[in-house]
């Protein structure tokens, strides 16, 4: 890619639709957590060994690590600082609006309690907006392989609370041997509060797991959904619906969901009309930030600085954002595009 269209992305206004908040941590917020926690984390407090620690076997290994960070989240400070740093970090790259995938549950079963919690994020979120325009919203996701406890944890909080920011009910974690069906009633009472359906799907495997979201869940934009590829049936629901994926190209090459970048499906689903958003999911432990993954699609896709801006479009228009938002944000990158 050339430098003046790494500049081109490097200043667009862009919608962030798929990031994790801890898989955000940068390295160097890791390692001081690391380093305060020594002797009761496998994580390195050298930021240099970070990034051998990050180099994920698979998608298990991914998330024996992921956890491994997630613990070093212990009391309120750290839980500020983390959402402050996402926010400041993603800022620096001109993003402007970012739906920020959260899981309550993994810090309530840390010793968190719920006000508390939503306190802390609600306050970094404000403080985001003040200090580098950047506005937050809020995915509370079920982690997947903590089953039904999970479920109903992260639905209590998320109808208890339900703090400011809130836009959205997700599912992540592992898709092998764990269905998505048995998560519906959450996903029904979430909806019949006003909360969108987005969770993950067709990560890890193939488009059936990407249909049982659509239809058990009334997924209403789908995680990654790679797995959709293939199937022809699927692709044009998606594409006839206006169904948005969340693609993280970085991720699922770290994660050994596709085997390097030359085989990402990206290309596929694009020509099959499928309205694709660009993300960075854990930038941090990949490697990649949310301009990297522009640049990757840019490259895999064969896009110029328009193909670019109708990419990031692609974002806003996905977006739970409110319709004055989107307009305002539509018209920032298309005025940006003909500088």
């Amino acid at each position: 890619m050339t430098s003046d269209l790494e500049s081109f992305i490097a200043g667009l206004p862009k919608a962030e639709l798929h990031v994790h908040h801890v898989g955000s941590a940068s390295p160097r917020v890791v390692a001081e957590l690391a380093a305060r926690h020594e002797g009761s984390t496998p994580v390195p407090a050298d930021p240099e060994r970070l990034a051998e620690f990050f180099t994920f076997r698979d998608f298990a290994h991914f998330i024996e690590v992921y956890v491994s960070v997630l613990n070093l989240i212990r009391d309120p400070e750290d839980l500020w600082q983390l959402f402050y740093g996402v926010g400041r970090d993603l800022a620096a790259q001109n993003a402007r609006y970012v739906e920020l995938t959260v899981t309550p549950y993994t810090h309530l079963i840390n010793g968190f309690a719920p006000e508390q919690f939503c306190e802390i994020i609600e306050d970094a979120r404000a403080r985001v907006l003040r200090d580098h325009g950047l506005t937050f919203r809020w995915i509370f996701d079920i982690p997947g392989e903590l089953g039904i406890p999970a479920a109903e944890s992260t639905l209590r909080i998320a109808l208890d609370q339900r703090p400011e920011g809130l836009i959205g009910f997700g599912l992540g974690g592992p898709e092998v041997g764990v269905p998505r069906k048995q998560f519906a009633p959450y996903f029904d009472a979430a909806r019949a509060e006003g909360l969108h359906s987005l969770p993950h799907a067709g990560e890890t495997t193939g488009p059936e797991t990407v249909w049982e979201a659509l239809r058990e869940l009334k997924a209403e934009r789908v995680g990654h959904g790679i797995g959709s590829a293939g199937d022809p049936a699927l692709l044009e629901h998606l594409a006839e619906n206006r169904i948005a994926l969340e693609v993280c190209p970085t991720s699922n090459v770290c994660t050994r969901a596709v085997a390097s970048l030359e085989e990402h499906p990206l290309p596929e689903l694009v020509k099959a009309g499928v309205l694709v958003t660009v993300n960075s999911d854990d930038p941090p432990m990949f490697g990649t930030s949310l301009n990297k993954e522009y640049a990757v699609a840019a490259q895999l896709l064969g896009l110029d600085r328009a193909g670019i801006a109708d990419l990031a479009g692609n974002a806003v228009r996905a977006s739970f954002m409110d319709e004055a938002g989107k307009r305002t944000l539509l018209s920032e990158i298309a005025e940006y595009a003909r500088l």
